[in-house]
C-alpha cells in the first residue's frame, strides 16, 4: 500500500492539481493489475520495430522503419523469467491505463546508464513505432520533452503542440498527427529519475484531470517494477 503522503508529495512536486481520492483508487487498481498472475505472453516483449533515424540521429523518418528491430536483450542482458515477468507487467499496466484514458500513444521508458552516457530506453508501448532511445543530454533535452523530464524529474504537459512550438517549446516529432502530450517522471525513493512515461493524443487539450490521474497513478506504481531492471550505474547504452 502506497501511503497517501507519497501521493500528495508527487502531486505537489509535479504541480498536478488532481483529486487525491481518485488518485488513490487509480493506484490501488494498478497495483491489483501487477498482483494478478499473467498468462504466457503472446507478443515479443523484447524486440520491436523502430523508425529509421535522420541525419545525425536527430529525428525519426516517418513511415520508414529500420530493417533491424530494436532488441531489449542487449540493454537488459540475457532473457530471464524475472525480466519477462517485469515486461509483461508493464504491458498489462499500459493496457489497463489506456482502457481508461484512450491515448493514441502511451509508453514507458527506463533510465539506463549514468551521466552524459545515460539514455531513456523504451521498454513497453502502445501505438505506432517510435524511437527506442532518448539521450539524456542538455542538447537533446532542448528538443525533446522525454529527455527534458528524464534530466530534470519535472513533468511536462503540452495542451497544444502547435502553440507550444510557437512559444519556443522544444518538441521531438515522432508522429505529425500528435496534438497534445503528457510526460511524467518515474521517481525512485531517493527522488532520482528511474524513468518516464509519455502519453500522446491526436486531439489538443485531451489530457483532462480525469485522464491525468491515471497517468500519475502509473508513474507512482512503476518504481516497484523498474527497480528490478538493470541498475543505473552498470547498464550501458545499446545501439539503435
Amino acid at each position: 500500500m502506497i501511503p497517501a503522503s507519497q501521493l500528495t508529495d508527487y502531486l505537489r512536486e509535479q504541480a498536478l492539481n488532481l483529486d487525491l481520492t481518485e488518485l488513490q483508487i487509480a493506484v490501488m487498481t494498478l497495483q491489483a493489475v501487477i498482483a494478478v498472475a499473467k498468462p504466457k505472453p503472446s507478443r515479443d516483449l523484447y524486440r520491436y520495430r523502430v523508425p529509421k533515424l535522420g541525419e545525425g540521429g536527430s529525428c525519426s523518418l516517418i513511415d520508414e522503419l529500420d530493417e533491424t528491430p530494436y532488441d531489449l536483450r542487449v540493454i537488459l542482458g540475457v532473457e530471464t523469467a524475472e525480466t519477462t515477468a517485469g515486461l509483461a507487467n508493464l504491458y498489462a499496466l499500459l493496457d489497463s491505463v489506456n482502457a481508461k484514458i484512450g491515448a493514441d500513444w502511451l509508453g514507458i521508458y527506463r533510465r539506463i546508464g549514468a551521466g552524459s552516457s545515460g539514455v531513456l530506453v523504451k521498454l513497453a508501448y502502445k501505438g505506432v513505432e517510435s524511437r527506442a532511445e532518448f539521450p539524456l543530454t542538455e542538447e537533446f533535452a532542448a528538443v525533446s520533452n522525454n529527455s527534458r523530464v528524464g534530466l530534470t524529474g519535472w513533468a511536462v504537459l503540452v495542451d497544444d503542440v502547435a502553440t507550444w512550438r510557437e512559444e519556443g517549446g522544444g518538441y521531438y516529432e515522432c508522429d505529425p498527427k500528435v496534438k497534445s502530450e503528457v510526460c511524467l517522471p518515474v521517481l525512485n525513493s531517493d527522488d532520482n529519475v528511474l524513468g518516464i512515461i509519455d502519453a500522446e493524443s491526436f486531439e489538443p487539450g485531451y489530457f483532462t484531470p480525469e485522464r491525468l490521474v491515471w497517468l500519475a497513478a502509473l508513474a507512482i506504481v512503476l518504481p516497484q517494477l523498474l527497480v528490478t531492471l538493470p541498475p543505473l550505474e552498470t547498464a550501458a547504452s545499446a545501439p539503435n
